[in-house]
C-alpha cells in the first residue's frame, strides 16, 4: 500500500476490483498526485469538490476514486444516460436525474439516500467549470433534510494534492453555510483560478 492512499473506514462504501484499484494507485503515483486527509467513518455522504474549473477535475477525480477503491456517486442529466454512454456513467456511479420531477433534485437526493444503506455523492457545488457568482445550494439543501454529512474536498493543482477536509453536519441557514463552505477553498489552487 502506498503511504498517500489512506485506508478507507469500515463504513465507507468499497469497490471490489483490485485491477482497477491497483491501476488507480499506479496513476496516482505516475502523475505525481498525493492524497491529504482521510474519509470520515460515515455510511452516507456528501463530497463537495471544489474549485471545479476544468475537466482535468474529472480525469483527476476519476484516479482518485479508482486508487481509494471507494464507490462514489455523481448526478447527470437523464437526458445524458443514453445507449451506449448510459452503461459507461453507471459504471462510474452515475446517478440520473430528472428535473422535470415534481420532486425536484433535492427531493429525489434524499429519497435515494434514505433509501440506501451507503451513498456518497461527490457534487461540485460552483455547477460548471465556468466562473460564477453564486454556487448551487442544492447539496447543501440534500444534506440538510437527509441529515447527511458534508465533505469538502479541493483539488490542489499547485500541490498537486487532493485534500479532504472535515465533515460537517448542515444546521446554519443554508446561505450561512454557503458562505462558510466557499471560505475553505483557495482559488488559487484550482486548474484555471480565473473561472474560480
Amino acid at each position: 500500500m502506498s503511504p498517500n492512499i489512506p485506508v478507507l473506514p469500515v463504513n465507507i462504501p468499497k469497490t471490489e476490483g483490485v485491477f482497477t484499484k491497483w491501476l488507480g494507485e499506479k496513476l496516482l503515483r505516475l502523475s505525481g498526485w498525493q492524497i491529504k486527509g482521510n474519509f470520515p467513518n460515515e455510511k452516507k455522504l456528501i463530497l463537495a469538490v471544489a474549485p471545479h474549473t476544468s475537466n482535468w477535475d474529472f480525469v483527476i477525480g476519476v484516479i482518485v476514486k479508482l486508487a481509494l477503491g471507494v464507490k462514489l456517486n455523481f448526478l447527470g442529466k437523464d437526458s445524458i444516460f443514453i445507449w451506449p454512454f448510459k452503461i459507461w456513467l453507471k459504471a462510474l456511479g452515475g446517478i440520473a436525474i430528472d428535473r422535470k420531477s415534481a420532486h425536484g433534485v433535492v427531493g429525489q437526493m434524499v429519497e435515494k439516500f434514505a433509501k440506501q444503506e451507503q451513498l456518497i455523492l461527490v457534487i461540485a457545488p460552483e455547477g460548471t467549470r465556468s466562473k460564477v457568482i453564486e454556487w448551487k445550494s442544492g447539496f447543501l439543501h440534500i444534506a440538510k433534510q437527509g441529515k447527511i454529512p458534508v465533505l469538502p474536498v479541493q483539488f490542489d493543482f499547485i500541490n498537486k494534492q487532493v485534500v479532504f477536509y472535515q465533515p460537517r453536519l448542515i444546521t446554519a441557514e443554508i446561505s450561512a453555510e454557503l458562505r462558510h463552505f466557499k471560505q475553505i477553498f483557495n482559488k488559487d489552487c484550482a486548474k484555471n483560478p480565473q473561472y474560480f
